[in-house]
């Protein structure tokens, strides 16, 4: 059986961690071995370099310090527990990838989509997502629910501008990756979210 590589993407407070963990659930009712991961993370060395990059504390990190933190995590990730997974046959569903940094360190720190996409292709080994499920929400509704988070980690406490900044980013993302990203709005309900986004990906690999 063919392995596949699924990635959620979209601004904070889109609802990815739900959306993918709802995906996952009736796939694997379907008799799919799925993995469910994320990134920054996914496996021990990722998640502490996740720690370093989220920590509030963290206030002097340069932005491409942070840049190729992520990169780094992602590479680790992807060697560690995406390839030998799809390479099993099974089915990964990750929160975040590529696109996230392209939207996050590209435009939400100024160093530049094709910069940050050079630095990612390396660590990546020129690896795309079977197919990525952008979750599209309203700007402000997202910042809004950003703001009733009890826990701020570093990149939420970030200013206003920052986030409409990655808002463009994303934007660009879907510009130049429309053959793999599809869009699911996420204003809808929990559960017409995760049908959606499901029906998306069993179109996928029931080929």
């Amino acid at each position: 059986m063919k392995g596949y590589f699924i990635t959620f993407e979209g601004p904070d407070g889109c609802g990815k961690s739900t959306a993918a963990t709802g995906v996952c659930e009736k796939l694997i009712a379907d008799g799919y071995e799925v993995i469910h991961t994320r990134e920054p993370g996914g496996i021990e060395i990722s998640e502490d370099i996740r720690k370093i990059i989220l920590d509030p504390k963290n206030t002097m990190m340069d932005p491409k310090t942070e840049a190729l933190l992520y990169a780094a995590s992602r590479r680790q990730h992807l060697v560690e527990k995406v390839f030998p997974a799809v390479n099993e046959g099974k089915v990964v569903i990750c929160e975040r990838f590529l696109d996230s940094s392209l939207a996050y360190q590209g435009y939400g720190r100024n160093l530049g989509f094709d910069e940050i996409l050079n630095i990612n292709l390396f660590a990546i080994d020129n690896t795309y997502p079977d197919l990525t499920i952008y979750l599209d929400l309203d700007e402000q509704v997202g910042l809004n629910r950003l703001q009733n988070r009890a826990f701020k980690d570093r990149l939420d406490q970030e200013s206003i501008d920052f986030h409409h900044r990655v808002a463009k980013g994303y934007k660009e993302v879907l510009k130049r990756f429309k053959d793999r990203i599809s869009v699911v709005d996420a204003s809808m309900s929990k559960e017409e979210v995760i049908n959606e986004s499901y029906k998306l990906i069993k179109e996928l690999i029931s080929d």
